[in-house]
This record gives C-alpha cells, sequence and structure tokens, in this order.
C-alpha cells in the first residue's frame, strides 16, 4: 500500500500500539473491545466479545526499515503467528508491506485456502484505513449496528456478475452503467433504491457472485438477454450501517459476519444477505456516503 507521507511519519504511526484501534481491521468491528497497552509500548492486548482475545509484542525492529510482531490468538481458537511490517521510500511516498506467517490448529488444516484469502482481506482493509489515517488525519468508515430491521422485498430489474473479490468495484460500477442507461433509455420508473445481492463467496477461490439491482414495478414484455427479472423477498435482518467511502465497505461486511460467529445475531444461510445504496454517489461526498448491509435472520 502506497501511503503520502514520510517514512518517518508512517514507521511511528505503526510502532505506536496507542493508533491501532484507529486503523485496526478487527477492533473496528467491536467498539466495546477492552485494549491494554505495556508501559514500555512494546506489546498489547485485546478481550471482546467480538473480536475475542489475545496480544501481540514487538520482537525486532529497525527504525522506518520494519517491525517484526509475535501474534498470540487466545480466543476463539488458540494459535501463534509472526507478522511483520517493512516500509520502502518510493517516489509517491512510502510503500507499506504487512504480511504473516502462522499456522492452523492441525484439526482446521482444510481451512488454510479460506484463512489465507480472509487474512490477506483483513490486511488490505487495515492498510487502506491506515492510509487514511495518516494521510487525512481521521479514517471515514463508521460502523452502526440495527438488530432486526424489516425489509419489504419487491420486483426488482438487475444483472447477475461473477469475478474476483479483488474486481468487485470495476464489476458492480459496469453492471451499474449498463444498467442505468438501459433504464433511462427505456424511461423505466425506479421505486426505491439500488441494491446487490451476493450469491456466493468462494474464499479458497477468491471469487464472489452477485446481482445488481432497481427496484421496479413496470411490467416488461422482454428485456435484454444480459437483465433478469425477480423477486426480492421481505425478511427481517441484521444491519450493519456503514458511513464513508465505498472502498471501505469491506469494514461492514467483516464487521457483520464477526458478529454473526460471536452469536449476537442468527442468519438465515438460505438468503443471501446484500447492501442497500441510501445516498447518489452522484449527489453525495463519498465521506457521507450511507450503505445498509442486510443479513436475514432465521
Amino acid at each position: 500500500m502506497n501511503i503520502h507521507s514520510s517514512l518517518e511519519d508512517v514507521y511511528s504511526k505503526v510502532r505506536d500500539f496507542h493508533s491501532w484501534p484507529t486503523w485496526s481491521p478487527w477492533l473496528i468491528s467491536d467498539p466495546d473491545c477492552r485494549v491494554t497497552y505495556g508501559e514500555d509500548g512494546t506489546n498489547y492486548a485485546w478481550e471482546g466479545k467480538i473480536s475475542g482475545s489475545g496480544k501481540m509484542e514487538i520482537t525486532a525492529d529497525e527504525p522506518n526499515e520494519f517491525i517484526r510482531y509475535k501474534i498470540t490468538f487466545l480466543k476463539p481458537w488458540k494459535s501463534v503467528s509472526d507478522v511483520g511490517f517493512a516500509f520502502l521510500n518510493t517516489k509517491d511516498g512510502v510503500e507499506a508491506v504487512w504480511t504473516m506467517d502462522g499456522s492452523l490448529p492441525f484439526f482446521m488444516f482444510w481451512m488454510k485456502p479460506m484463512m489465507t484469502t480472509m487474512v490477506s482481506m483483513d490486511f488490505q482493509r487495515g492498510l487502506l484505513m491506515l492510509k487514511d489515517c495518516i494521510e487525512t488525519g481521521e479514517v471515514p468508515s463508521k460502523l452502526e449496528f440495527l438488530p432486526n430491521q424489516a425489509f419489504k422485498g419487491g420486483r426488482y430489474i438487475g444483472r447477475k456478475t461473477s469475478c474476483k473479490i479483488s474486481q468487485i468495484s470495476e464489476a458492480m460500477r459496469n453492471d451499474f452503467e449498463s444498467l442505468k442507461k438501459w433504464i433511462e433509455e427505456n424511461q423505466v420508473e425506479i421505486s426505491g433504491k439500488p441494491f446487490a445481492v451476493y450469491l456466493q463467496f468462494n474464499m479458497n477461490q477468491g471469487t464472489t457472485e452477485f446481482t445488481w439491482g432497481f427496484p421496479t414495478e413496470t411490467k416488461f414484455e422482454k428485456v435484454p438477454e444480459q437483465f433478469i427479472i425477480d423477486n426480492l423477498p421481505s425478511c427481517r435482518c441484521y444491519c450493519v450501517k456503514h458511513t464513508g467511502p465505498y472502498r471501505h465497505l469491506g469494514n461492514a461486511w467483516s464487521a457483520g459476519m464477526m458478529h454473526e460467529r460471536a452469536k449476537v445475531f442468527r442468519q438465515n444461510k438460505k438468503a443471501h444477505p446484500f447492501e442497500l445504496y441510501e445516498t447518489d454517489p452522484d449527489q453525495t461526498p463519498e465521506n457521507d456516503a450511507v450503505t445498509l448491509i442486510h443479513f436475514p435472520l432465521k
């Protein structure tokens, strides 16, 4: 991740554990997590209902070059990993690289590909927040947790797409523009906010399948073959409200999944989760964009 700042500033921000709650990809999901710091500044520990418990300590560092840590997870399961940051000056700032080397309990060997993808996504989220924190002085990603929200469902026109998880933003933009153009050309009346339904996440392969849709009551005789007409069922949902740029939406999805694993709610595995876009990106500053992530309940 390239950060537009000095090498000294990036190194000192990462070296100071007191800054971690601001940009940690895990602590953002657990605002009530208790964090304690070692007096010498070389370690910290956490304990929370959502994020579990563990500790991290610096094992080696070279100012403005690298920092190495040992991270010990105590809950929800025990494991120990080596984690590191490396820093390199570039013409555009500082390249920050975050790595982990560890192992799962022997009985969870089958989860290695999925865990590799998930940890990589977590690190990417953390680096994005670290970049904003250093470059602007804040992280524009706010989460609110809204249990038992009613969603009325309804008919929609949409487009289904499969892609790499890393390509979601580009794929969604293409689908949005394609659908919006056809809707405007055919004067289709839209009856609600646009949304994206996530049909599948394959963490082993790092792929996803989703449908982008616009609610509409319009009756169609025929639509282009790349589009679909379907119904989104009514349901009650656990919602995570995200305020901030779409590049940080992964924080909301990760938080929802962490809350489900912590048994804050029981997700209906037969119903697909979806995100609803409350604000128009053409009329709303990106830091004020509101998106609701819906997890259907049992």
